[in-house]
Order: C-alpha cells, then sequence, then structure tokens
C-alpha cells in the first residue's frame, strides 16, 4: 500500500506514475483497500491518486454530499493538476458526478461503477444495528454477489464504524444527503467521456441503475460484469482493470 500523505486537511495517497491523473474516490464505507486491485495495476501508466474523503472529519453542520465535492473540488486545486480521469465507486461516484457537473473544463473523464445519484437501496430504515455483528456481517456480504469477497477484515472495518456513535451519524446524514441530491435533471449536462462499469447482480444500485445513467449521459458506454455485486473493482479487479484501461486507451 503506498504511503499516506498528510498536507493540511488533506489526506491522500499518489503513485505519481505516468503522465495523466487518475483520481478514486471511495464510497461510504470505502476505504484504500477497495481500490488496491487498480492501484495496482494503474500506478505506473497512471499518476494514481486516492484522496481520503473526510466522512468523518468535517464538522457535522457540513456533512453532506456537497461538503465532501468541495473537498475534492479544493484538493485538485490545492494539487495543482490540470485534468483528471474521476473514478467513484458507490457514493464515490455521486461525489465524481457532481464535481465533474461543476468542473467538466477540470475533468479528461468520468468512471462511474456502482454510482449512487439516482437510485439507491441504501441500509435502508433497519440502519444501524449496533452491536449486532452477524446484521452488519450480512448486509455487507450482500454487497457483493460472491460473499466471501466480505473479508473479516471489511466486515469488521464496517462493524467498528457502525458501532462509533460519532461516525454512524456521520454516514446516516451523508447517505441522507445522497438521496437528496438525486441528479437525474443534470445528468444530460454532462459533455465529456464517461465509463459505467457495473455488477449484473448489485442489490444497492441494480443494474437498471446503470441503464439510466447511460440514457442520461450523452458520452457514455455501459459495461455489465456477470457475477458480480456493488464493487466489481473489489470483485472482479482483472475484468474491471481490463475495461478501464480500454476506455482509458481510446481517449488518448
Amino acid at each position: 500500500m503506498d504511503q499516506l500523505i498528510e498536507e493540511g486537511k488533506f489526506r491522500y495517497i499518489e503513485s505519481k506514475g505516468g503522465g495523466e491523473n487518475l483520481l478514486l474516490l471511495h464510497g461510504l464505507f470505502g476505504a484504500l483497500s477497495n481500490f488496491q486491485g487498480i492501484i495496482d495495476h494503474f500506478s505506473n501508466d497512471y499518476n494514481v491518486i486516492v484522496p481520503m474523503l473526510p466522512i468523518f472529519e468535517l464538522p457535522i453542520r457540513e456533512v453532506s454530499v456537497s461538503g465532501l465535492v468541495e473537498h475534492v473540488a479544493d484538493f485538485v486545486e490545492y494539487k495543482g493538476y490540470d485534468k483528471v480521469h474521476v473514478l467513484g465507486n458507490s457514493l464515490g461516484g455521486h461525489i465524481a458526478l457532481l464535481y465533474v457537473l461543476g468542473h467538466q473544463d477540470k475533468t479528461a473523464s468520468v468512471t462511474l461503477t456502482g454510482s449512487s445519484g439516482l437510485f439507491e437501496s441504501a441500509f435502508g430504515s433497519t440502519f444501524p444495528k449496533r452491536g449486532n455483528y452477524e446484521f452488519i456481517k450480512e448486509r455487507t456480504e450482500g454487497t457483493f454477489y460472491d460473499p466471501k469477497v466480505a473479508t473479516k477484515e471489511l466486515v469488521d472495518e464496517v462493524f467498528d464504524t457502525v458501532n462509533d456513535r460519532n461516525k454512524a451519524i456521520r454516514v446516516v446524514a451523508t447517505a441522507k444527503s445522497a438521496v437528496r441530491h438525486n441528479l437525474g435533471d443534470k445528468l444530460h449536462q454532462i459533455q465529456i467521456p464517461t465509463c459505467l462499469i457495473w455488477g449484473r447482480q448489485d442489490t444497492i444500485t441494480p443494474a437498471f441503475v446503470g441503464e439510466k445513467f447511460h440514457e442520461l449521459i450523452e458520452q457514455s458506454q455501459l459495461h455489465f460484469v456477470e457475477e458480480c455485486g456493488h464493487a466489481p473493482m473489489m470483485e472482479k479487479p482483472e475484468q474491471f482493470n481490463t475495461i478501464l484501461e480500454q476506455f482509458l486507451a481510446g481517449l488518448k
């Protein structure tokens, strides 16, 4: 794992490979490990950057999708990147879309995988059941087509988040803010190349969501990954990387 760099309010990793910038945005329960397959594959040919989104650090009144988008915009500005290829999973896709809508001039392309922004079946009204490890394990496993992808380490991470009252409040606030920020009426404004990589068996942002994004974003291509859930880059890393590589190569 690349070294986490801390500068002012920013925490991030950066591979410093290649010429073009590939910015990865994680989801609500995301961590650097979610992107390990992409980092390993692209780090030499691209400058792969993963900013840690301050879901648990922002002042509570600023906890929202907008607050996180602002953080990303400040980060890109701070680093002085000319243009970025943005990739987001789940909530990270939602943030990517909002960033792109405000900064098309700074975005070379956008890749979405299991993105929220149109429809998401989140933890629902039963979230969070604190102290119930089996429930959290079940929900985390349900993110994937193959429950084995939900390692004990991953389940423990989600369990710890949900059981930390401060973190749990922020997760709920962010999730609610995401639902309020529906982008259906704005997506036609996106005029940059877009790649949609969707798990066919995604239960959180189902296949029809990928199809709807494809319909609403003019310059988009849609790829389904079979036997795959909400995080294709974790569950089917090789297939995911091949699709992403071909998409990015086609832009050169």
